[in-house]
């Protein structure tokens, strides 16, 4: 069941003629916690920045994951396929709790989450800077990701919420927050955990504390915004989809999912694996080798941001589309570039790749209106959940054919992402919301 006059809420490719419609209805769907009466007609940019903020300081937690791998190989003689079990005890259990706690949140929304989200991931921390054994990791790392899961369809109700009218900046916005503290993963290997070593988890305890001070603020103003939502008189009408459209929907979001997966995976390889591609192939050290995996990571914190703006003019299918095709002739190069093209490929890989991170998002409410929560949580969950499956299935395989023969393979990934062109266009989406309106 959809509520009625959320499917107006669908963006045109073209923004800025919607925006008026979307004021219009905006009191219209109130009855529903996540639809257009929560946002409201004004872009909060206070609100928008300081949950990016808080974004960029959980990711930048999560990063110390990867960031402390090479660390914990040395110390705890740990092979690729152990670091693998690592990377998807936090990715998995941020994918499977993100939709179940979107699907919570939609039906009551639950501003306490935020402060609390980012307490279990002060627990993560605190248990991974004395963890003395591999088990006692694998359950630090199970509290960050749990922080983690109750983090995110949170956080991006929020922005949905301080919008107003500019969805895909707002989205960017909050997305380049994540990205941004990923990519500070090489540096933290680099700078923390290679003087410092395992112990070096515990400046970052500090870092929680801070956000949790961000977040009870952030909470506040989204209780006093739920409640004023709550007192706008509604007479949303419910009505079913017809299983046409239906089916439309759910293959749009098949391959939506497609393009998420892919994007994981080939993240994944690059963030959590190319510093000992580095080290083998080229004979980099490991502190040497992260400067290239920041700059690819730090090049997607870029693409991020200008992807949202770039989307609300040229349309999110278009963004989608070109990321995937234009970063699969660099990806198929990357293998066979020396050390100079190898850091200047990575960069624009970066930057062209991960420009639909926060455009596939924003695309996946558009299919599903008023269901903020559990798609935001579904899709930014599936990134994790693949990552983690990526990098555990990933990590086996490089025990038994090498770090080299794997990065090849992971270099055809990105063609997968092409068939993201079946996508259906902005204005096709509007043309379903008329439809359903019509019958």
């Amino acid at each position: 069941m959809l509520v009625k006059s959320d499917l107006k809420d669908v963006s045109d490719a073209k923004e800025s003629e919607s925006d008026s419609s979307q004021e219009k209805h905006s009191g219209s769907s109130a009855g529903n916690p996540s639809g257009s009466a929560e946002r409201p007609s004004k872009t909060v940019y206070s609100i928008l920045f300081a949950i990016g903020f808080v974004h960029l300081l959980n990711d930048s937690m999560q990063a110390v994951i990867p960031a402390i791998m090479p660390i914990l190989q040395d110390s705890m003689s740990l092979s690729y396929g152990q670091l693998g079990w690592i990377l998807f005890a936090i990715n998995f259990t941020a994918s499977i709790m993100q939709p179940v706690i979107g699907l919570f949140a939609d039906k009551r929304p639950t501003p306490a989450l935020l402060p609390l989200a980012m307490t279990s991931t002060l627990t993560g921390m605190l248990l991974l800077a004395y963890a003395p054994s591999y088990a006692a990791v694998i359950l630090a790392v199970i509290f960050v990701g749990l922080g983690s899961a109750a983090f995110h369809p949170e956080g991006s109700r929020v922005s949905h919420m301080a919008a107003g009218s500019r969805r895909g900046l707002a989205q960017s916005i909050f997305q380049v927050g994540g990205n941004t503290g990923q990519s500070f993963a090489p540096l933290l290997t680099r700078l923390i955990f290679i003087p410092l070593g395992q112990f070096g988890a515990i400046w970052f305890t500090g870092i929680a504390a801070l956000g949790i001070v961000m977040q009870l603020f952030i909470a506040r103003w989204y209780g006093r915004t739920l409640k004023t939502a709550a007192n706008v008189k509604k007479a949303a009408v419910k009505k079913a989809m017809s299983p046409a459209l239906r089916r439309k929907i759910g293959t749009a979001m098949t391959l939506l999912l497609l393009l998420v997966f892919v994007r994981s995976w080939y993240v994944t390889s690059v963030g959590s694996y190319y510093a000992f591609y580095l080290r083998d192939v080229f004979g980099v050290s490991i502190a040497d080798a992260q400067i290239y995996v920041f700059l690819f990571l730090a090049a997607g914190a870029a693409g991020t941001f200008f992807g949202g703006p770039l989307a609300d003019r040229f349309g999110k299918r278009n963004i989608l589309f070109a990321s995937m095709i234009l970063a699969a002739p660099l990806t198929l190069a990357l293998p066979y570039a020396n050390l100079l093209w190898t850091g200047i490929l990575l960069t624009l890989i970066g930057l062209i790749l991960l420009s639909s991170f926060s455009v596939a998002v924003v695309y996946a409410q558009m299919l599903v209106p008023g269901r903020i929560g559990a798609v935001s949580g579904l899709v930014t969950g599936l990134a994790f959940g693949m990552g983690g499956l990526g990098g555990l299935v990933l990590g086996n395989w490089m025990d038994a054919a090498g770090v080299a023969q794997v990065m090849r393979f992971c270099s055809y990934l990105p063609l997968l992402g092409v068939l993201t062109f079946l996508l259906p266009s902005d204005r096709k989406l509007n043309g379903w919301a008329r439809e359903n309106r019509a019958e």
